[in-house]
């Protein structure tokens, strides 16, 4: 199993880069950096690859909504070539608070267009004169959409791979089976690995079934909180705020994907109350709401031979990267954590 981390998106990237570097030569095999409305995550991927030589990067994730496809392909092309061949484009829908909060776009049919977005970055990265009619995108634009000047072009650079791995971060059936079937990666949040088979399984099964034998085995790639040694039950506590915020306040009341999937894992009376607390704006509340079993489930958390056993459990649920969420608040502790985790799950 590999490890991963996400970069701060806090402020300090300077300080990230150089503790990443860090942790690259502990053996980190994964960096991830998000987009959300915070600085852009290509800059920093960038600056990432100009300072580390080995670990892979991640975008987690880039919203499909806030680049053409067009550009979303150069993009990735981009980092790829400056990485080594090191990058994975990493796409998710984000959700309507942001994307039309911030984008000002419309949140629109996120499938057909997460479809075609992949097939115009894969036929961008194959070097072909860009020619693509579907439901949501035509390239070149109609003559009837604009001047009617528009010709297919192709991209000028040469890629360093003609197919860069692409991750789907996704939640919903739907949304999953897609990941399957067109994804070499994708990513969950809040994986409970008993639960898991039962949210996900008949939407991975479907997608797989379709599934181009030349992606390989689907990468699975989660996040999980992680903290290890004898004392460090209470820091349980810390991840409830995150569970809270995302179950309760990642959007309106029957617009929420994560409260939606904490009603898939069997908590629905809890998922409701979370979310009238925290709408209430009464957020401790809403954190304290947070079921123990929960956050026990999603985390790594404990002393090393438990920890041990909940990253057999991930891995046999089908999980491939664990992406770290390390709770010590230090540098130095963030270090150990990685290295003790390279060894676990070694």
């Amino acid at each position: 199993m590999r490890i991963g981390i996400q970069a701060s998106y806090s402020g300090g990237f300077q300080e990230t880069a150089a503790e990443i570097r860090d942790l690259e030569a502990a053996g980190l095999d994964l960096a991830m950096v998000a987009e959300v409305y915070t600085f852009d995550a290509v800059s920093q991927l960038g600056y990432l690859a100009a300072v580390t030589e080995r670990v892979e990067l991640l975008s987690g994730i880039l919203p499909i909504y806030s680049r053409t496809p067009a550009l979303t392909a150069m993009t990735a092309a981009g980092l790829d070539f400056v990485s080594g061949g090191r990058f994975t484009l990493g796409l998710g829908a984000s959700g309507p608070q942001v994307i039309e909060g911030w984008h000002g776009l419309p949140y629109d049919a996120p499938l057909q267009r997460t479809r075609e977005i992949v097939e115009i970055c894969r036929q961008v990265w194959r070097r072909e004169r860009l020619d693509h009619a579907g439901k949501k995108y035509t390239v070149p634009l109609p003559a009837d959409q604009g001047t009617g000047l528009g010709k297919p072009l192709k991209l000028i650079n040469t890629p360093v791979r003609e197919r860069i791995p692409v991750m789907l971060a996704a939640l919903g059936p739907k949304n999953v089976e897609l990941a399957a079937e067109i994804a070499e990666a994708w990513e969950p949040i809040f994986f409970v690995p008993e639960k898991a088979a039962s949210v996900w399984g008949d939407s991975l099964a479907a997608g797989k079934a379709r599934r181009d034998p030349a992606l390989g085995d689907l990468q699975v790639i989660t996040g999980v909180p992680v903290a290890i040694g004898d004392d460090v039950e209470p820091l349980l506590d810390f991840v409830r705020p995150a569970l809270a915020l995302y179950i309760g306040g990642m959007g309106a009341r029957g617009k929420n994907f994560y409260n939606d999937l904490a009603v898939r894992y069997g908590y629905e009376s809890e998922a409701t109350l979370i979310q009238d607390l925290y709408l209430d704006g009464k957020k401790d509340e809403a954190a304290a709401a947070v079921p123990e079993e929960l956050v026990r489930a999603a985390s790594l958390i404990g002393p090393e031979g438990h920890v041990a056993e909940r990253i057999a459990a991930f891995h046999e649920a089908g999980v491939t990267t664990l992406m770290l969420q390390p709770l010590d608040g230090t540098r130095e502790g963030r270090l150990r954590t990685v290295e003790t985790m390279k060894r676990l799950a070694g």
